[in-house]
């Protein structure tokens, strides 16, 4: 276990805290400064392991606790500025060319932002199962984001997705399926990919949804390839990415480009089914759409539906970021708040 996941109640905090602020007063040396930083403040240090820690946590608890250890790491890294043995060389510092009013040691960097965290973890594992990657234009032609994915003009599916439409034969992507047929026009089976990427629907901005997201689809292309092998690719990714025990439930759905269409259900990986505030109190998370994919669109890529079979799937990033996080509204995401970007 990580040191800083010792500290799970306020008490323990403040005991930290003390603990921090007496070793703070023992520094004597520039050898002493640097152990105290990775101990604390390093990348694995305690204060770090500690808000990694806070997305496991049920919301309410989450905006207590968090609080406490925002403000235990702001008095540790305050603390910290005053080391001495970073301004004894102030004297020579016209000599030296450095400048002390820059910001002190340690530096503040950048990371990931939580989508893509996600995403790459979602991708790690498919490429893990065999799947490479593709990628496409976010600016489609009505062709590929619609009619060869069984959806010709006037089909009662396209009014499905709200479209941000750039002429009339040119929209801004409504998924990433149109990378599926883009592979399967370029490539011949057997096909295995995965396609990452943003998208766009032209929907009024909630907590629940906003004008563009990020999905994951998947394709598998071969001879004899069967619902079976859907099932499993999708149990086997579900059990790697939320837990080796995770139970999946599959329901009938409909999409123009799958046939059957189905929708994937995981078991909570919060609540382990018994029901709770992230699940509704149902015991299950909707993640993704997925089915078999419809000869009309093997035969819109030259494909031959006797011969093949195939299944397709995808999901929203955003959507697993709300449930695996625990976090309620959508646009946090893209406020770049620094304050709810640092939690992760």
């Amino acid at each position: 276990m990580s040191d800083g996941l010792q500290y799970n109640s306020l008490e323990s905090l403040e005991t930290l805290r003390k603990s921090a602020l007496a070793e703070f007063e023992a520094i004597g040396t520039e050898a002493d400064a640097e152990n105290f930083r990775i101990k604390y403040l390093g990348k694995k240090g305690i204060l770090s392991e500690l808000k990694k820690s806070l997305g496991t946590m049920a919301p309410d608890q989450r905006a207590v606790f968090g609080a406490a250890v925002n403000s235990l790491s702001k008095d540790v890294e305050g603390k910290f500025k005053e080391t001495p043995w970073q301004n004894k060389n102030a004297g020579s510092a016209a000599d030296s060319g450095f400048d002390p009013t820059l910001p002190g040691f340690p530096f503040s960097s950048g990371s990931l932002h939580p989508l893509m965290k996600i995403r790459n973890e979602i991708r790690d594992i498919f490429i893990t199962m065999g799947f490479s990657i593709a990628y496409g234009p976010e600016v489609e032609s009505d062709y590929y984001n619609f009619q060869a994915l069984n959806m010709p003009p006037f089909h009662p599916a396209r009014d499905m997705q709200d479209t941000f439409y750039i002429s009339d034969k040119t929209v801004l992507r409504t998924h990433t399926s149109p990378v599926q047929i883009r592979v399967m026009e370029k490539q011949k089976p057997p096909i295995r990919a995965i396609m990452p990427g943003r998208v766009y629907r032209n929907e009024e901005i909630s907590a629940r949804s906003y004008c563009l997201f990020h999905q994951i689809e998947g394709l598998y292309v071969d001879e004899n390839v069967s619902f079976s092998d859907l099932k499993g690719t999708l149990l086997a990714f579900s059990r790697s990415f939320f837990d080796e025990k995770t139970h999946i439930k599959i329901r009938p759905s409909y999409f123009p480009f799958t046939e059957p269409s189905v929708e994937v259900d995981v078991e909570c990986f919060l609540c382990k089914g018994k029901g709770c505030g992230i699940c509704k109190y149902s015991g299950w998370l909707e993640i993704l759409g997925a089915g078999m994919v419809h000869p009309n669109v093997f035969k819109y890529c030259g494909i031959d539906p006797e011969k093949y079979t195939g299944f397709a799937f995808g999901m929203g990033i955003e959507r697993i970021a709300l449930l695996k996080y625990g976090i309620d509204d959508i646009r946090l995401f893209y406020e770049n708040d620094a304050r709810f970007l640092k939690q992760f």
